[in-house]
């Protein structure tokens, strides 16, 4: 008798445990990737387009697992020369087509609605180089619909990207990305 309670037990418990694992799909035309970079003589801002992106997530545990893709030629800052200098030069577009970041872990609790902040963790890679990183997330679940937004500071030069500085034009060792993710929840 004390197996069946067991048993019926678990076959209860066993669809809630089972619906903490969700994963999040980004939807790449409504998703954007930010960037600014400040200079002595300018601010200068830019989009990058998102490839692809799915995030696999459990409310039980803090991991994570998926990749967010974008597509470092995309890059835009609306100067035709600079964004051929910063792929060339720069992203390296030739031998790096990507940039994406794979999270791993996240710290905080992701409401199963709502508003949600959480520390996001894991690898960030950029000239096919891995760079760990934890990236602060205010995430917002309605239904079926899901966005995650991030601002977080790029060290691209300790990275290994060349400075685009030249003569009097000085540009910082850093830029802030500001990454906004819209899409579908779905498990």
């Amino acid at each position: 008798m004390k197996s069946f309670a067991v048993v019926a037990l678990a076959a209860i418990l066993a669809p809630a445990a089972l619906s903490q694992h969700q994963t999040f799909v980004v939807n790449p035309d409504a998703s954007e990737v930010k960037m600014t970079l400040k200079t002595t003589h300018e601010i200068v801002n830019g989009t990058f387009q998102i490839q692809s992106g799915s995030i696999e997530f459990d409310r039980s545990t803090p991991k994570m697992s998926g990749l967010v893709v974008v597509l470092a030629g995309s890059g835009k800052t609306g100067n035709g020369s600079r964004d051929k200098k910063m792929n060339k030069d720069i992203l390296k577009v030739d031998q790096h087509t990507t940039v994406s970041f794979a999270p791993r872990t996240y710290t905080g609790v992701i409401a199963p609605s709502g508003n949600s902040t959480i520390q996001v963790s894991g690898v960030f890679t950029l000239l096919g180089e891995p760079h760990d990183l934890t990236i602060p997330m205010q995430i917002h679940i309605d239904g079926s619909k899901g966005t995650a937004k991030a601002q977080f500071i790029l060290p691209y030069v300790q990275w290994g990207l060349k400075n685009p500085s030249f003569l009097i034009w000085k540009a910082e060792n850093e830029v802030a990305i500001d990454l906004s993710l819209v899409g579908n929840i779905v498990g």
